[in-house]
């Protein structure tokens, strides 16, 4: 097992590895849209943060050795439910070849967060 860090991502907030590497799979923990060079917050809209979550998920993968277009199933937190349209039209411009997902309104986002994604893709 291996632990990827990088500092093109957010750094964790807690007691977890930003991503780990077990075989020819690299498990990536939730990318909320905290810019990595200001550790602020980027966008207000949920489309902003989504292109942000994005960006912080493709930043963790390009540090693992892979790419967006090898996820292979994705877990994706919304703060509202209500913002699914406008989240799957970002999603989906950086999600193109549409892996499996599970996408869930939940109670509260790490850092009043409106997006949190999160992957597991192959090496």
């Amino acid at each position: 097992m291996k632990t990827v860090e990088t500092k093109n991502a957010p750094a964790a907030i807690g007691p977890y590895s930003q991503a780990k590497i077990v075989g020819n799979m690299v498990y990536c923990s939730g990318q909320i849209p905290v810019n990595p060079a200001t550790s602020v917050i980027e966008g207000k809209t949920v489309g902003e943060q989504t292109h942000q979550s994005c960006k912080n998920v493709a930043a963790l993968l390009q540090a693992a050795g892979t790419s967006i277009d090898k996820v292979i199933k994705t877990t994706c937190f919304l703060a509202d439910i209500a913002d699914f349209g406008e989240f799957n039209k970002v999603y989906e411009e950086y999600f193109v070849t549409k892996p499996a997902r599970s996408c869930v309104a939940v109670k509260d986002i790490p850092k009043g967060a409106l997006v949190e994604i999160e992957v597991i893709a192959e090496l």
